[in-house]
C-alpha cells in the first residue's frame, strides 16, 4: 500500500512539481485519508448489519430488553470498537512501525479508543439502571443518583487518562498534581458530592422514595416525588408544577413525608363542630325515648347513658356521631375513632372529630370526609342543638 500510495505522490508531484518534503506530506496525508475511510466504511458496515438483524429478527424484538438497548446504543457504542481497533493495526502496515506519524496516530487512535470505552461504560450503567427501575425495588432504593455518582467518576478517570495519553505523561503524574488543587476541585463539585452523600443517606435511611408525597414547611413543594437525581429531587406539586429540591435540603431540614398515610389503613379526618352554647340542656325521658325510637343504633350506648345521673343533648350527639361513624362503610373502624369536646371558646363548644377514611386518594378523600361531617352538622337540630355561627 505504501508502494501505491508514493506512486501516487510521485505522480501528484510531478504534475504539480511539489518539493520532495511536499510529496512525503502528501504521501501520509493520503494513506491517513485511507485508514480513515476504510474504518468509516467498515463501521457503516458493521452497523448496517447489526441494525439488519436486530430489525429483522422477530424474537430479538419481542425480548424485553430490545426497547432499552436500543434507546442506549449499547451495541452501536460496542461496534465502534472494532474500526477503532483495525485502524491501529493498518497504521503499522501504512507507515511502518519505527515512523513517527506510527506514534502520533497511535496516540490519537488510543483517545478514540477511550472515548469509545467511556461511551459504552456511560450505556451500561444507564441500561442496568433502566432495568433496575422496572423492578419494584427502585421505589425504596432508587439508584439513580449512585449511578450519576459513577458516572461523574468514570468521566474524571477517562479525562485523566486522556490527558496523559495526548502529553504522553503516566496518570499518576497528572493525579499527584492534582492532589494540590483538592480544594480547588471539591469547590467545583461542591453539589454533586453534598448531593450524592444526601442521597446516599436518603436511600439507606428509607427517608424518600418515588411516589412519595412529601410537604416542605415553607411551602415550595407539596406534591408526589417523581425523580431522584444526584443533584436534585423533582417534586410535582398539587397544581402540576415542579419544585427541584437539592437531595441535602432533605436531608438538613425538617419535611413532612406522608408515605405513613398512604401506607396505613386509613387517612384522617380531624375537625370540630362548634356547638351553640345556649342549646344545650338535660334530656327528659321523653327525649331519651324519642331518640331511642328514631336511631336504633344507637341502642346500646342509651343503656350506658341512661345510667348516668343525668343525660345532656350533647352527650346524646356525641354518642351518635360515634356509633354513626363505627358503622359507615367509608370509616375504618380498626383505627381510632374519637369524639370529644375540647374547652368552650367564644365561637361556641367544640366537639373535636377524629377519624380515618378507607380511601386515602385526596379528592375522594375531600369528598367523603365532607359528606360525613355535612350529615353530622345537619344532625345537630335532632338532638335539640344549634350550630354556632357568628351574627
Amino acid at each position: 500500500m505504501t508502494t501505491l500510495v508514493k506512486w501516487l505522490g510521485d505522480i501528484l508531484t510531478g504534475k504539480m512539481g511539489m518539493s520532495q518534503g511536499f510529496a512525503d506530506i502528501l504521501d501520509d496525508a493520503i494513506v491517513i485519508i485511507v485508514l480513515t475511510a476504510f474504518c468509516i466504511g467498515l463501521n457503516w458496515l458493521l452497523q448496517s448489519i447489526f441494525r439488519w438483524i436486530s430489525e429483522g429478527s422477530n424474537k430479538f424484538k419481542k425480548s424485553k430488553w430490545h426497547a432499552i438497548l436500543v434507546r442506549r446504543k449499547l451495541a452501536h457504542h460496542a461496534l465502534l470498537l472494532i474500526p477503532g481497533i483495525f485502524f491501529y493495526i493498518l497504521v503499522w502496515i501504512g507507515f511502518g512501525r519505527n515512523n513517527e506519524m506510527v506514534r502520533v496516530l497511535h496516540r490519537i487512535d488510543v483517545v478514540y479508543l477511550i472515548i469509545v470505552f467511556i461511551m459504552i461504560c456511560n450505556a451500561l450503567l444507564s441500561t442496568a439502571l433502566d432495568i433496575y427501575n422496572k423492578t419494584d425495588k427502585h421505589k425504596t432504593h432508587p439508584l439513580q443518583g449512585v449511578v450519576q455518582a459513577l458516572k461523574v467518576v468514570m468521566y474524571f478517570i477517562g479525562g485523566i487518562i486522556i490527558v496523559s495519553v495526548v502529553i504522553n505523561k503516566s496518570p499518576t503524574v497528572l493525579l499527584t498534581g492534582l492532589g494540590a488543587s483538592a480544594a480547588v476541585l471539591m469547590l467545583i463539585f461542591k453539589d454533586s458530592i453534598l448531593g450524592f452523600v444526601a442521597g446516599v443517606q436518603l436511600s439507606q435511611n428509607n427517608m424518600v422514595r418515588l411516589g412519595d408525597w412529601i410537604q416542605m414547611p415553607d411551602g415550595t413543594a407539596n406534591g408526589t416525588v417523581e425523580e431522584i437525581t444526584l443533584n436534585t429531587v423533582k417534586v410535582r406539586n398539587w397544581d402540576n408544577t415542579l419544585t427541584m429540591i437539592p437531595p441535602y435540603t432533605l436531608v438538613s431540614t425538617p419535611f413532612k413525608n406522608w408515605r405513613g398515610m398512604q401506607e396505613s389503613g386509613g387517612r384522617r379526618a380531624d375537625k370540630c363542630i362548634y356547638i351553640d352554647m345556649t342549646s344545650l340542656e338535660i334530656c327528659t325521658d321523653e327525649t331519651l325515648e324519642k331518640v331511642r325510637q328514631e336511631f336504633p343504633i344507637m341502642a346500646d350506648r342509651l343503656s350506658v347513658l341512661e345510667t348516668n345521673e343525668f343525660t345532656t343533648n350533647v352527650q346524646l350527639y356525641r354518642a351518635y356521631i360515634e356509633t354513626y361513624l363505627r358503622q359507615h362503610p367509608d370509616v375504618n373502624a380498626d383505627l381510632d375513632i374519637i369524639v370529644t369536646q375540647k374547652e368552650a371558646t367564644a365561637y361556641g363548644l367544640p366537639i373535636e372529630v377524629y377519624f380515618f377514611t378507607r380511601i386515602k386518594t385526596w379528592a375522594i378523600y375531600e369528598r367523603q370526609q365532607s359528606d360525613i361531617f355535612d350529615h353530622l352538622m345537619t344532625m345537630a337540630s335532632e338532638f335539640g342543638l344549634r350550630i354556632y355561627q357568628r351574627p
